[in-house]
């Protein structure tokens, strides 16, 4: 029903900010400010179940374990259900489990609450930019920039009202008001969310992994581009606290800053790929990115750490959202099979790397971590040429 209120505005790009188009941005709040929320919650939930920087790596893997397995799962969904469905259904379950990590006390508990949050927020990830796709699609323009803004604005709020929530409420009083706050969100959000039809014919193709190497290799693109993200987010404040001596509230500013250069880089970023075209915003985002690893892995102080991250962030921005647009416009390719390689294969990056540089940096250090994480960019300007893929959003647009 809700594509015909569209088929009008086609034709011609439609209206910038649509009712689906504000649904789909909700989504994206919602589980930013989800995911921003535990970052500040990591230090508690170590200390509660007396962790060592190797058992958080490993609860940190598990996270990624969820998340990879119920990714592909939350696809199949989609192609059966549509991704409307999926999307609704799965924030619902995603958002209580936020109180159920704050709950445990035991290191199996906290494994099962781990994976359960980490796999249906994986899951709403892949349903949510499903969605924005569908919604790029019937509005003619790029939107999943300002999505992912969207994304980062959840994550810049979660993770900077985190630190003063937990200590002002405690851990539980936070995980009550970040999960009611969601829920508020999702009711607003529910009513206005794209419907999409579902696609049967993409569910039987599902079961057979694609052989072109286009959508892994624009994986690979995503996959570089979301390693560094996963660094700043998960061992920033440690990184800021231990080796830079921050005190504990401001060692939560690493996310905070990177989230905030992020964001809004990121409500820019749909202009700027229209008018530069996707592979001239890669390069650069990419350049910034690298400079600002560098800068934050070399700082002798805070303040420069925060720079550099803040740059990295800049740079980051836009070089996930082109990656995850090029994947779902692969010629000849299902939209939904695309995006779950470019996905699955990219948050593996946010998700198993943490758990990766927990283990490297208890051998060397956090800042040769981010100063080594940074030549990852150098893959993804060789292989910036695929971005061309997802400048085929606003074909017909013009």
């Amino acid at each position: 029903m809700a594509e015909t209120t569209h088929d009008a505005g086609v034709r011609q790009r439609s209206g910038y900010f649509t009712r689906p188009r504000t649904a789909v941005s909700l989504l994206f709040f919602i589980n930013g400010l989800m995911m921003g929320a535990w970052a500040p919650k990591i230090p508690v939930f170590a200390a509660a179940l007396s962790l060592s920087e190797a058992q958080l790596g490993m609860m940190l893997f598990v996270f990624g374990i969820g998340s990879l397995l119920m990714m592909p799962v939350a696809g199949m969904q989609i192609a059966r259900f549509g991704s409307s469905r999926v999307v609704q259904v799965v924030a619902l379950l995603f958002i209580p489990t936020i109180i159920g990590i704050t709950l445990v006390d035991s290191m199996w508990a906290g494994a099962a609450a781990i994976f359960l949050f980490g796999g249906l927020g994986g899951a709403m990830d892949v349903a949510m930019n499903a969605n924005a796709v569908e919604v790029e699609r019937s509005m003619r323009r790029s939107i999943m920039s300002s999505c992912h803004a969207f994304w980062s604005l959840g994550g810049l709020v979660g993770a900077a009202t985190g630190g003063l929530l937990i200590a002002s409420v405690g851990a539980l009083g936070h995980a009550l008001l970040v999960a009611g706050l969601a829920l508020v969100l999702l009711a607003v959000a529910r009513p206005m969310i794209f419907v999409d039809e579902p696609h049967p014919s993409e569910r039987r193709a599902r079961a057979k992994l694609p052989l072109s190497p286009l959508p892994w290799l624009i994986g690979l693109v995503a996959l570089f581009s979301m390693i560094p993200e996963g660094a700043i987010l998960d061992w920033g404040a440690l990184y800021l606290g231990q080796e830079l001596s921050a005190s504990t509230a401001h060692s939560g500013f690493a996310f905070a800053a990177f989230s905030l250069a992020m964001a809004a880089m990121r409500f820019a970023g749909d202009l700027v790929r229209d008018r530069l075209g996707a592979v001239l915003t890669l390069r650069l985002c990419t350049i910034a990115s690298f400079a600002g690893l560098v800068i934050a892995g070399q700082a002798p102080t805070v303040t420069i750490a925060l720079i550099g991250f803040g740059i990295a962030g800049i740079g980051i921005s836009n070089m996930v959202p082109i990656a995850f647009s090029a994947g779902g416009n692969i010629p000849g390719l299902a939209p939904g099979i695309g995006l779950s390689v470019v996905t699955s294969l990219g948050y593996s990056g946010i998700l198993f790397a943490p758990s990766v540089i927990g283990f490297i940096a208890e051998y060397t250090s956090l800042s040769v971590v981010y100063t080594a994480v940074s030549a990852l960019n150098l893959v993804v300007l060789a292989l910036s040429g695929l971005a061309r893929h997802a400048d085929r959003v606003g074909e017909g647009a013009h």
